[in-house]
């Protein structure tokens, strides 16, 4: 297990732009979860790999007041929350490295087990 031994805590995110609650939501728990000194990572499978695209988080047409996915995954980046997109999600959706964001790393899904595995707590979004 990569870190201190057990804190790790995961987030796995699936869900993409078209759903902006859902992932801001994510974003906003692993940056709480940051905060509590948990080490913590977004692996993102499905739609959820498509966030990590560069400019994807400006995309979204935030309501006026409440946080944006940009902000929160800033807020995310931050705090030290890693970012992942599996591998083999970004294969089929001709995502390329250097689509991502330079703080997302392309992830084989093996290492989702082992974080599953391993992990002090979850949540799925």
């Amino acid at each position: 297990m990569s870190g201190e031994e057990g804190k790790l805590f995961l987030i796995v995110l699936r869900s993409g732009i078209d759903q902006p609650g859902q992932v801001r939501a994510a974003l906003m728990y692993a940056a709480l979860a940051a905060a509590m000194d948990q080490e913590t990572v977004v692996y993102c499978v499905q739609n959820g790999a498509d966030v990590m695209v560069q400019g994807a988080a400006a995309k979204e047409d935030a309501k006026p007041g409440a946080p944006s996915i940009a902000q929160r995954l800033s807020e995310a980046l931050e705090m030290g929350v890693r970012m992942e997109v599996c591998e083999q999600t970004a294969n089929v959706r001709n995502i390329r490295r250097e689509d991502l964001i330079p703080e997302a790393r392309l992830i084989g899904g093996a290492k989702l087990i082992d974080y599953a595995i391993t992990a002090r707590g979850s949540l799925t979004f």
